[in-house]
């Protein structure tokens, strides 16, 4: 095989383009057009690929990166393929991550917080009522857990003969048989397992997926300081946004030691409530005291919490050993002490009706509600400090998407009892008369009813959305053909185009959809509430006596509600299992992650684990130790979600290596997604600040692209940082050169159009020639003698 070299251009030095895919992933044969590709660099999970005659370009460098004379040169710059898909879209065992999808959409509250200068207290505050939103969401579903396993199987159906009568695997449990595990207090104290064990995995997962996706420390910080280097950095160039161990570590902690509490909590107030009933003594003292220390340690649990968030501007490298060892473990003493305490004999109590303490669910409701609400406060008080009418909901998209993320986790929690509910009760409906139990909490029950007139609200804004789609499209069809004034008009063409348009603007629409559905869910789970705990029956009984209409709307609200929360319950399930077989199901989930985990885990430790902390540094390392080992000029090529990644790798580099680095986005969702929806990180201001660090910066755009866009940068230099709209479809109608119709690519192969080439050729000759010796070998990264920049 020939020995290919890196090119060179007027002793310009040898030059590499990084490719970076996007949402979806690819394979590096796809990126490279090449079925010979080798890895050069990391692992089965993520690594950087070239084609196989290029393997040994770098080696074709003399000293100080320079092409030797009379080596073979090329047009185009070495690529390389960066390929990160198996992050999120790699095992079967990943499709488990849906479970989480509550948590990981709260996290992502925690990165929407709008724009500020001056307001640290306020900024702190936003920090505190997300992690605390959070902290609901992980004792919600350890609740939902403690519901099914100990009021519904355990409580109710092993203390029924005719629930627990033709179930062998309650047997040892059941009333009927009268054995020495009958007892409430000990079927309660076995059943009390699962909510623990399920705390045990989240643990376990976070504990596991930390290891493997977040542990890679970034590149080194400079020896001595750049004197050019801007002193305010933005957020995404600290050296500690992508290594945040201590705040995971202890938040894990946190969780874990609300999870356990959670389950104690059920166990000793179930049996508390009984020894006080029955005057026994020494029983009643002991559940007293354990009351006091599980309200001491739901205490020492939210001071945690709401302690000191992140530190960016430094690697939080240093745990809390005490709170990370001993909060957990004193949380899973008190359990095993609780366990002892509901198991001892009480042969006077019989279990009856629902397990006391079901309000448990509106009190997280109700908290979760008024944390909702001061999360909008503080964030509006935010935005009006520093408005930018760019930002979506006017600062409001943190809140709504904690909504958004209490309404999902009530939705799975509601639906897994509902259903493990009906199962129990066989034939019968539960809480209904004729039922074999009662059922779950009421409040359960009143918000699987609001399901029904809050689809018809979507509904409806869906219909208002199909009709402005339908107005755009008709708008922009004379446009259209004026854009290709050589081609014969062709009204079913020009049809197609235009709806493509329209149906790419949707996306800018995104806000108000998530704006209504968030307002919607919080009146109706208000009234849920309020009706759950003023009636105290489920909807359908509180409505009897009433009007005929309110009555029967009742009563199909009830019963729509409990068939929909069931049915998309048995859907989620479903999904997952097939993700966790087909590869390509896995596929769709992996984008959902793609986008939803991009951001480290600052809220919720149990959430899906962030791929760009593994991503991030693996880019930052390969163009930092290429550009200082060869001197020459490197081009990192982004597309769509792979353009985030590129913008934030690039912020983290030294600056030496910065201003040696030209960045190509296409199909890029950096204004159009991040910069509208994530303003303090991604800002106006933030991308402003990047065009004017990089050396070189160009974006390409489509308007028929519902996912990139222009990013919107003003820039003194010429060119700019947007390109013209690039033109999709390429010919209107059948030509010479395209003979077939061309199709329309909308977010898709940017490549395709000349556009890209003429592009990256211009960013490589606005790049400044090599001027810098090599790296020697003994120097670490990102240390120089200096650390200035040769350009």
């Amino acid at each position: 095989m020939p020995r290919v070299t890196p090119p060179r251009d007027d002793d310009g030095g040898p030059a590499l383009e990084l490719l970076v895919h996007g949402v979806g992933g690819t394979t590096p044969q796809d990126m490279l057009g090449d079925p010979r590709t080798v890895r050069i660099t990391g692992d089965e999970t993520a690594a950087v690929y070239r084609r196989a005659e290029d393997v040994e370009a770098d080696r074709a460098t003399g000293p100080g990166g320079q092409v030797p004379d009379g080596d073979e040169t090329r047009d185009r710059p070495v690529p390389e393929a960066y390929v990160w898909c198996n992050l999120t879209s790699g095992n079967g065992a990943r499709a488990l991550w849906l479970l989480l999808l509550p948590f990981m959409v709260a996290n992502l509250a925690h990165w929407m917080q709008p724009t500020t200068r001056g307001l640290t207290r306020t900024v702190r505050t936003y920090g505190v009522l997300v992690r605390l939103l959070a902290l609901s969401l992980t004792v919600l579903l350890i609740a939902a857990a403690c519901e099914v396993a100990l009021d519904l199987t355990a409580w109710q159906c092993a203390g029924s003969p005719r629930c627990s009568g033709d179930k062998s695997w309650l047997g040892f449990l059941s009333t009927e048989r009268g054995g020495w595990w009958s007892q409430p207090g000990r079927r309660l104290a076995v059943a009390a397992l699962v909510p623990a064990a399920v705390t045990g995995l989240l643990w376990y997962l976070s504990n596991r997926t930390w290891s493997a996706y977040e542990s890679q420390r970034p590149l080194p910080a400079g020896a001595e300081p750049d004197p050019d280097e801007p002193t305010a950095r933005p957020a995404l160039g600290m050296p500690g946004f992508w290594y945040g161990r201590r705040l995971v570590a202890r938040l894990r902690a946190a969780h874990t030691a609300a999870g356990f509490l959670t389950v104690a909590a059920a166990l000793a107030g179930a049996a508390a409530r009984h020894d006080r009933r029955a005057a026994v003594p020494l029983l009643e003292a002991t559940g007293r005291l354990l009351e006091g220390a599980l309200l001491a340690g739901a205490v020492v649990v939210v001071w945690v919490v709401c302690r000191r968030g992140r530190s960016e501007s430094r690697l939080d490298v240093k745990l809390d050993r005490a709170v990370t060892t001993l909060l957990p473990g004193s949380a899973l003493i008190l359990l095993a002490l609780t366990v002892l305490y509901a198991a001892w004999s009480r042969p006077g109590w019989v279990s009856a009706g629902r397990l006391p303490g079901d309000r448990a669910f509106g009190i997280i409701a109700l908290a979760e509600g008024g944390l909702v609400v001061a999360l909008a406060v503080v964030a509006l008080t935010m935005y009006r400090r520093v408005p930018d009418a760019r930002t979506a909901m006017r600062g409001l998209g943190g809140p709504a998407t904690a909504m958004l993320a209490c309404a999902l986790g009530g939705v799975m929690t509601g639906g897994v009892a509902q259903r493990v509910a009906d199962w129990l009760d066989g034939a019968g409906t539960p809480g209904e008369p004729g039922g074999v139990i009662a059922g779950p909490p009421v409040l359960l029950t009143w918000q699987a009813s609001v399901i029904p007139p809050l689809l018809v609200v979507l509904l409806a804004l869906g219909a208002f959305l199909a009709v402005h789609t339908w107005r755009a499209r008709r708008a922009l069809a004379g446009g259209i053909e004026a854009e290709y004034p050589d081609a014969d008009p062709d009204v079913v063409r020009t049809r197609r185009i235009a709806r493509v348009r329209a149906m790419a603007a949707l996306t800018d629409r995104a806000p108000t959809l998530l704006g209504v559905t968030a307002a919607t869910t919080l009146v109706f789970g208000a009234a849920a509430l309020v009706g759950a705990w003023v009636t105290g029956k489920v909807p359908g009984r509180a409505a009897a006596g009433t009007a005929d209409f309110v009555a029967s709307a009742a009563q199909a609200a009830q019963a729509l509600g409990s068939w929909l929360i069931g049915v998309g319950f048995i859907l989620f399930v479903t999904w997952g299992r097939r993700a966790y077989r087909d590869p390509a199901a896995r596929r769709t989930i992996g984008i959902l992650w793609d986008v939803g985990t991009f951001w480290p885990r600052a809220s919720h430790p149990f959430a899906p684990p962030c791929y760009a902390e593994r991503a991030v540094p693996d880019l930052t390392w390969r163009m930092a130790g290429w550009t200082d080992r060869t001197g020459g000029r490197l081009v990192i090529s982004g597309h769509s979600q792979g353009s985030v990644l590129a913008a934030a790798s690039v912020w983290q580099l030294p600056p030496r290596a910065r201003r040696r680095v030209a960045l190509l986005t296409y199909g890029s969702p950096l204004e159009r997604l991040y910069a509208r929806w994530f303003p303090a990180f991604f800002g106006t201001a933030c991308l402003e600040a990047l065009s004017d660090e990089v050396h070189c910066w160009r974006n390409l755009w489509r308007r028929t692209d519902p996912i990139g866009g222009p990013v919107r940068v003003k820039s003194d230099q010429a060119p700019g940082v947007d390109t013209e709209a690039l033109k999709d479809p390429l010919a209107y109608g059948r030509t010479r050169e395209q003979p077939l119709p061309a199709p329309v690519l909308g977010h898709s192969d940017y490549q395709a159009d000349p556009a890209f080439d003429r592009e990256r050729t211009a960013l490589l000759d606005r790049l400044p020639p090599c001027a810098v010796p090599g790296q020697r070998p003994d120097t670490p990264l990102g240390q120089g003698s200096s650390g200035r920049s040769s350009g």
